[in-house]
């Protein structure tokens, strides 16, 4: 089915005159009343009354058709440019809540100074976006935490940091100036959904120091740092997170305690296994050599 056909038709429904029609479509008016005819030769029935100019019971139906399918076709026609679009230059980089650290923000400005040519675009991800917003194409790179386990991901380590819990400020161990995983283990820590990737959980609850055994869980769930921090100022449960946290989410009603013999974690910017886009190795190189850069001196410990 030509669609230029079924453009003609809903202009010569649409201005109710073949002349016009014409003169709209930039076509001679012999050339309207063909794509009209051939129409009426392909469907076998008359789409048109000619005295007045306008649909027949069979046309209207056929309208109403065209105009999904012209919909449509533009639809693809502009999904499948911002696809080629993307991929000439464009770098869509995924950040899972403050990221890196200073890290962050210091790569996405190098990164922009130095390669302007490529589109920079920053993705929000949620916890349970930890891999599969890279995974799905929903991005191109990502700062995440902690570093994924997974063969389909590579991984380069940004920063590797102290843990915290974050607490209600009305909780008694909100003023304790440290705490040992021994305190924390046992508190009703804020729910992720059950679609959240089991390294996440294992992370935000220290699973592996309870021995695999689930926590208690608070009432509340959460999937970023705003749903959490807003549940623990409103007494509803406590979080977890690398000590860079506090620095980037200090937030009335909360607390963050050091947990001092909780293994450091890694803060990771991760890319599909094999990814050879000029763009993504630009954005890794820049990354990993800022991190170089800027590791010895990087704020890890609050002042």
């Amino acid at each position: 089915m030509d669609l230029r056909r079924l453009e003609t038709l809903l202009a010569v429904a649409e201005e109710g005159n073949f002349g016009r029609a014409a003169n709209r479509l930039f076509l001679s008016k012999a050339a309207v009343t063909e794509h009209v005819k051939q129409l009426e030769r392909d469907f076998g029935v008359r789409l048109l009354d000619r005295a007045p100019v306008r649909l027949t019971p069979a046309g209207l139906r056929l309208a109403g058709h065209a105009r999904s399918l012209l919909a449509a076709a533009e639809n693809a026609r502009a999904d499948v440019a911002d696809a080629a679009s993307r991929e000439r230059a464009g770098l869509r980089v995924g950040v899972m809540g403050h990221g890196s650290a200073e890290l962050t923000p210091a790569t996405l400005r190098a990164f922009r100074t130095a390669h302007p040519e490529f589109d920079l675009r920053l993705v929000p991800l949620d916890f349970t976006e930890h891999v599969s917003a890279l995974l799905e194409h929903r991005v191109d790179i990502a700062f995440v935490r902690p570093a994924p386990d997974d063969e389909r991901v590579e991984v380069d380590v940004l920063t590797t940091e102290r843990r915290i819990v974050v607490v209600p400020a009305r909780w008694d161990l909100a003023d304790a100036p440290q705490v040992h995983l021994a305190d924390v283990l046992d508190l009703p820590f804020i729910r992720l959904p059950e679609r959240t990737p089991r390294p996440f959980t294992d992370y935000l609850y220290f699973t592996a120091a309870r021995g695999g055994e689930a926590p208690r869980r608070a009432a509340d769930d959460a999937v970023n740092p705003h749903e959490v921090l807003t549940a623990a100022a409103a007494g509803r449960g406590a979080g977890s997170a690398l000590e860079s946290f506090q620095r980037f989410y200090p937030w009335p009603g909360t607390r963050c305690v050091p947990v001092v013999d909780a293994p450091w974690e890694h803060s990771v910017l991760v890319s599909r296994a094999g990814d050879r886009e000029p763009a993504v190795r630009a954005f890794r190189d820049v990354a990993t050599g800022i991190a170089r850069e800027l590791g010895p001196g990087l704020r890890l410990t609050p002042t």
